[in-house]
């Protein structure tokens, strides 16, 4: 019996795992391999790590965690959570069950993107989605912002100040005339014609339309959205936010006894949606350990 089950190895579960171990508390780390900036070269915004790889990042911490003698990591896919705070069973793809007082989901989300050929391949190496993640690699360059018009204005404010000249593409449909004129009151190129295809090129990513090819830095794509990468919350049946992440107070208690949540796929209340970035992951995940332990040191 651990005193904690982590699900997830990024940022979150890394950092709680460490919390953890250094609280001599017995802990069990899952790894399923599956990571959101998993295509990502290199993280950024992130003090003393700014331009290290993440899968650096990650294998540093792992090392770092084995000096832990109360931290096991295993390199595996847990498929369900069942049972209540003091005794849950997670059951991991290879068939073996394993038991804790209290579990952590730290499994983050996946971005969904839209239908554009190319854009999955370019994901995290041409295409990106936050500015203060990979705005300044671009600064003074020309970029394209993948619409709609409204999330399109959204990055327009932030990454104005920092590249050069901006083109705004629609996915699904062309903007309307409304929109066109709004956007270019913000002083971007609009297309008249949706995105039909990126790719990458020497020079940086072409852009498609029916009737012309654009050479741009980069894209950013204001359209899509996220998924939970696994179904813990619903088998658990831990309350949702509007914005389909899981509901966590300061210390990462989700409406589930025993059961805490960290990093992208869980914010509070007061938050419009889970602020994606690797530290602001990692010090959910080491609130989440904290709360872990004032739940056990409460329970005889």
């Amino acid at each position: 019996m651990y005193d904690a089950i982590i699900i997830g190895a990024g940022p979150a579960g890394l950092q709680a795992a460490l919390t953890l171990g250094r609280m001599h508390r017995p802990t069990l780390l899952l790894d399923s391999g599956e990571y959101r900036n998993g295509t990502v070269l290199h993280m950024h915004n992130v003090v003393a790590n700014d331009g290290t790889p993440p899968a650096e990042f990650r294998a540093t911490a792992r090392e770092q965690l084995a000096a832990y003698d109360d931290v096991e990591i295993r390199d595996v896919e847990a498929r369900t959570v069942t049972g209540a705070e003091g005794h849950f069973t997670v059951l991991l793809a290879t068939g073996d069950a394993v038991e804790s007082r209290q579990v952590i989901l730290a499994t983050g989300v996946a971005d969904e993107l839209p239908p554009v050929p190319g854009l999955q391949e370019l994901w995290g190496v041409g295409a990106f989605t936050c500015p203060f993640c990979d705005g300044h690699e671009h600064a003074g360059r020309s970029i394209g912002i993948l619409g709609p018009a409204a999330r399109a204005e959204h990055l327009i404010g932030l990454l104005g100040p920092i590249v050069g000249d901006i083109t705004v593409y629609p996915v699904d449909q062309r903007f309307s005339v409304e929109e066109a004129e709004t956007l270019s009151l913000r002083g971007v190129h609009v297309s008249a014609e949706p995105v039909a295809a990126v790719n990458r090129v020497a020079d940086g990513v072409r852009i498609t339309t029916a009737s012309q090819e654009r050479t741009v830095a980069g894209v950013f794509v204001a359209a899509g959205g996220q998924r939970h990468r696994a179904p813990f919350a619903d088998q658990l049946g831990l309350h949702m936010l509007p914005s389909g992440s899981v509901e966590v107070d300061d210390f990462g208690r989700t409406s589930t006894p025993g059961v805490f949540a960290a990093g992208d796929l869980a914010h509070r209340a007061s938050l419009p949606g889970p602020m994606a970035a690797v530290l602001l992951a990692a010090a959910a995940g080491q609130m989440a350990a904290v709360g872990v332990i004032q739940s056990l040191m409460a329970t005889p």
